[in-house]
């Protein structure tokens, strides 16, 4: 079978080049000429581990090409992907404008009988929504089917879920599609559920909002913990080892962010706005993760009262580890506050510097290594679990800060070891350690 890719993003390049590696004919196609030629060239315009490495050998062997022609992209292929953004609009709800003219473009240069997946993050009807288009641009007397396949895949382990992932989900209305896609999955061995195409779209919404409302759940435990004098991690442990309920998503910590959990469960909740069903639950995790993803921020004013003119050192910037993507990155939303209050800020991440460069320019100080952020800072603030950031010892915090006062939002050291050195260590729903008394703090800002 020969396969077309139709955008090169997270979603799309890593099915290209996964596809290709089991041994498909991939052609992977993106309007950018740059981003293309970047590609051709052996170069890929995303982080993600060992995906460079696969596309080169992909390339080298003949079976993965890229291009920014649609005629070239589309015209053979058997099986074409939609994998390009549903970006959030104002109000909430996906904007199918990419998807679209995906669909139309594909209705123009398609010459032969072709079934088109959408792996993009599409509302519920959208791919009845993209038949009717494809019916209607069609220029040649082909027949095209329509499938529904929702990708999983988690940034920074995409290949390893590619090829590991629990389920492959198919969503189709007639028997060849689904037969056909259950061929070209075979290889990978890994069980298949075939459903409506509506229930497919559905599956994927519904998957992430319930991620999202585990982590906001022991989120909002974690805050009554520390009020209360629990150990969130412990009540994690203890609710996580009843099989009905498990482990994973478990970690309390500063929210959620990243292109998936906040885009997908506010468009949801818009969906349920749109057909006037009043999703309560869904828009209660929303509202926790915005409370919790400024929490840090929140405590470092407590123990300051003024954070002006503060040195403070933020350490991790993407939404996450082993990715270089900062959207609805907690980090964002703490670098604004601390602005606003006149903070002199250092930063340090391993990947998404230059990121963050784009938006902030020459007003923060970027730091190639997290110990030259840390030099003579006032607060240290852990967003992202990087493990450069993980593995720093207290004693360098000591040895480098004016005064070690951090602010750990991943929970990524030991209460017990915190207390058995002299530092500030203030963390999500654990017992909060002081090296001098909180209002002397304060005492010291108003001076």
């Amino acid at each position: 079978m020969n396969i077309s890719i139709a955008g090169t993003g997270y979603v799309g390049l890593v099915t290209g080049v996964c596809l290709a590696e089991v041994g498909y004919k991939v052609t992977c196609f993106d309007i950018d000429e740059n981003k293309v030629q970047l590609m051709k060239d052996g170069f890929s315009p995303i982080y993600e581990p060992g995906l460079s490495e696969l596309m080169k050998k992909n390339s080298k062997q003949n079976r993965l090409f890229f291009t920014h022609e649609p005629k070239e992209a589309y015209k053979d292929a058997d099986i074409i992907f939609i994998a390009v953004g549903t970006p959030e609009q104002k109000d909430g709800s996906a904007n199918l404008q990419y998807v679209e003219n995906v669909a139309k473009a594909i209705a123009e240069n398609v010459v032969k009988d072709t079934i088109v997946v959408t792996k993009s993050t599409v509302p519920v009807g959208t791919n009845d929504r993209l038949k009717d288009i494809i019916e209607k641009h069609k220029n040649h007397d082909v027949k095209i089917r329509i499938a529904s396949n929702p990708e999983f895949l988690r940034e920074g382990t995409a290949i390893y879920d590619t090829f590991h992932g629990d389920r492959i989900v198919i969503g189709a209305e007639d028997s060849y599609v689904i037969e056909t896609l259950e061929k070209l999955y075979a290889p990978l061995n890994i069980p298949i559920i075939s459903t409506n195409i509506r229930s497919a779209e559905m599956i994927k919404y519904a998957a992430n909002a319930f991620l999202a409302t585990k982590i906001s759940f022991i989120n909002e435990i974690a805050n009554i913990c520390e009020k209360v004098g629990a150990d969130v991690d412990d009540v994690a442990n203890g609710i996580g080892s009843d099989q009905r309920i498990g482990h994973q998503f478990l970690r309390a910590g500063i929210g959620y962010g990243g292109s998936c959990f906040p885009k997908d469960t506010k468009a949801l909740a818009q969906l349920a706005n749109h057909i006037n069903y009043d999703f309560h639950l869904l828009k209660s995790v929303i509202e926790v993760n915005n409370d919790q993803r400024v929490l840090l921020y929140e405590k470092a004013k407590e123990l300051y009262g003024s954070l002006k003119g503060k040195k403070v050192a933020v350490l991790g910037l993407a939404f996450k580890p082993n990715t270089d993507d900062i959207r609805e990155a907690a980090s964002l939303l703490l670098i604004d506050a601390l602005k606003q209050e006149e903070a002199q800020i250092a930063v340090y991440d391993p990947i998404a510097t230059r990121h963050i460069q784009h938006i902030y320019g020459d007003t923060l100080n970027y730091m190639e290594i997290p110990e030259d952020a840390l030099a003579q800072a006032d607060i240290a603030f852990i967003v992202t679990e990087w493990d450069e950031v993980k593995e720093i010892p207290f004693s360098t915090y000591k040895q480098l800060m004016k005064e070690p006062v951090i602010l750990d939002g991943r929970n990524c050291h030991d209460i017990e070891e915190a207390k058995k050195e002299e530092v500030t260590y203030l963390s999500i729903g654990r017992e909060p350690v002081y090296y001098k008394a909180i209002e002397s703090y304060n005492v010291e800002n108003n001076s």
